[in-house]
């Protein structure tokens, strides 16, 4: 059985920092590029940071750039959201996804390989 779960989340200070997790199981994860996306109310889901299967290579939203920062262990199959500096802005549903994609690059394979986690609230605020 896939499965995505997020832990992590909370309430924050504006200025502090907060690591989100995500535990994969299921499937093979080093086959998979992991990525979290949030949504806040009222707005759509919006991709944040997403790593290549390997951890090579990554990519930010502008709006994060400097502040957070995605890393996954294999072995343990965890995937990270490091958020640092956060604002209030940052405040919305924390998700991790998952899809499967050719080696280490971006391009993805099959749409039926990707997988989302129910999602972790992330609220700043003082």
């Amino acid at each position: 059985q896939v499965q995505l779960v997020e832990s992590g989340g909370g309430l924050v200070q504006p200025g502090g920092s907060l690591r989100l997790s995500c535990a994969a199981s299921g499937f093979t994860l080093s086959s998979y590029a992991m990525s979290w996306y949030r949504q806040a109310p009222g707005k759509e889901r919006e991709l944040v940071a997403a790593i290549t299967s390997t951890g090579g290579s990554t990519k930010y939203a502008e709006s994060v750039k400097g502040r957070f920062t995605i890393s996954r262990d294999n072995g343990k199959k965890m995937a990270y959201l490091q958020m640092s500096s956060v604002k209030p802005e940052d405040t919305a549903v924390y998700y991790c996804n998952a899809y499967a994609t050719y080696g280490s690059t971006w391009i993805r394979t099959l749409p039926t390989y990707n997988y989302w986690g129910q999602g972790t609230q992330v609220t700043v605020s003082s």
